[in-house]
């Protein structure tokens, strides 16, 4: 077990901190007591579903003594009360539990304790969903920042070792309630099969390893826009945004994002639908993309001088010209870029806010800022991110989409205005 963890750490060059999701079942609790034995920096964190009352606190108190007994740092979280309680709710919450603490210890390795028969009911259940050959690749061994150390190795392998080492993990009740699809497929439905084939779960992981080669070779091929793709290409170029954001999916959800697509191709600011909690698919004439909900910025920064100023997801710059060269001043890769004509420097940068309005280039009157904005077919849900340089409820410039006429220039410019993306930031 131990060689099989140390193994998958250095196929994949991983170093730094290991978030461990501990449950504190059989899978987690050896998967944490390998990575204690590997000495390793690992944080063990656990999400309370709260669904069980004191055994599921029981259970979290049985883990945090676990780690602390093998000096691992241990982060709990307890589920709220209006969570839904289903599977695909839990299994939302755990994920975004788990994306948060790979921000809080500044980390982007995750493992999860899957294993062999998890990946082969997990092929199981798509099968009987009709998932497609893509679903059949099963449990992805990495995506993003999740890594599964454990999926080659059987249930049976891992209770041994927990027997072993005198482990004593916690044994969740809710795990024999066949209510539950995937209980019922391991308790119920995956014992008939072994009567046909006593290897069931061998071939459902060897589908699932063919299935996985046989998508590379697919993908290599399709093309990248979904718009020039045929049906069955653009069938398969959904199934690829779906599986690649860990997004529940079956033939049904598949054909009704394509009409959704098909309906709305042509549409020049957009048109957006929901597959997802808090995640949209946008379309437009130009795009189909996935948009993720996320909070408006607040911040407001004052610009008083010359300089550069850090703001949001980039970097201000506001500069004196006098002798100047447009081939020359501006950074070679800099498109959000203008030159303008100050009588004084007192703005502010922000997001919009109701009652913006400018005067739009060429014109001698103002307009409202949200008419212009959707004069320029902006889709709603880009508005928000945009950048503005306002004085005031009137804005002077909209970042990448245009300057207001009361400063453009007309004979030389006394300013140059710059905003530069940061990669890699988050807000």
């Amino acid at each position: 077990m131990i060689e099989v963890v140390k193994n998958f750490i250095e196929k994949y060059n991983l170093s730094g901190t290991f978030i461990v999701a501990f449950s504190g079942g059989y899978d987690s609790m050896c998967l944490l007591d390998v990575m204690h034995k590997l000495e390793l920096n690992t944080v063990a964190v656990h999400l309370n579903h709260n669904w069980r009352g004191e055994e599921s606190f029981n259970e979290a108190k049985n883990c945090e003594n676990f780690a602390k007994s093998k000096g691992i740092q241990y982060y709990c979280e307890i589920l709220s009360d209006s969570t839904a309680k289903t599977e695909t709710a839990a299994r939302e919450a755990r994920y975004d539990f788990f994306k948060r603490c790979a921000k809080k210890f500044n980390t982007d390795i995750v493992f999860t304790a899957h294993n062999f028969d998890d990946n082969a009911e997990t092929v199981l259940y798509r099968i009987i969903k009709g998932t497609g050959t893509k679903g059949l690749a099963g449990i992805c061994e990495h995506r993003d920042i999740f890594y599964r150390p454990l999926l080659t190795v059987k249930r049976e392998d891992i209770e041994y070792y927990c027997k072993e080492n005198n482990l004593n993990p916690n044994c969740d009740s809710s795990n024999t309630d066949t209510k539950y699809k995937r209980n019922f497929i391991r308790h119920k439905i995956i014992p008939l099969l072994e009567e046909i084939n006593p290897k069931v779960k061998e071939s459902l992981n060897s589908l699932s390893d063919i299935a996985e080669e046989d998508n590379k070779i697919i993908d290599k091929y399709l093309p990248q826009n979904i718009f020039s793709a045929d049906k069955s290409e653009k069938k398969r170029i959904i199934y690829n945004i779906l599986a690649e954001n860990d997004i529940d999916y079956d033939r049904e959800k598949i054909e009704n994002i394509l009409n959704f697509i098909e309906e709305n191709k042509n549409s020049k600011s957009g048109k957006i639908i929901s597959v997802a909690k808090d995640l949209w698919l946008f379309v437009n004439n130009k795009k189909a993309e996935l948009v993720k909900k996320e909070n408006k910025c607040t911040e407001v920064l004052k610009v008083t001088k010359e300089g550069e100023y850090a703001f949001g997801n980039g970097i201000f710059k506001l500069k004196s010209v006098k002798n100047y060269d447009n081939k020359t001043d501006f950074p070679k890769d800099c498109e959000n870029k203008a030159y303008v004509c100050l009588d004084e420097v007192n703005f502010e940068l922000r997001t919009r806010r109701d009652g913006d309005f400018i005067t739009p280039m060429g014109c001698e009157g103002t307009q409202k800022l949200k008419k212009y904005l959707n004069e320029k077919k902006i889709a709603k849900h880009e508005k928000d991110k945009i950048v503005f340089l306002c004085k005031g409820s009137e804005v002077l410039w909209a970042v990448g989409y245009g300057i207001s006429d009361r400063i453009k220039v007309v004979n030389k410019p006394t300013h140059m205005l710059i905003f530069e993306e940061r990669n890699g930031y988050e807000s």
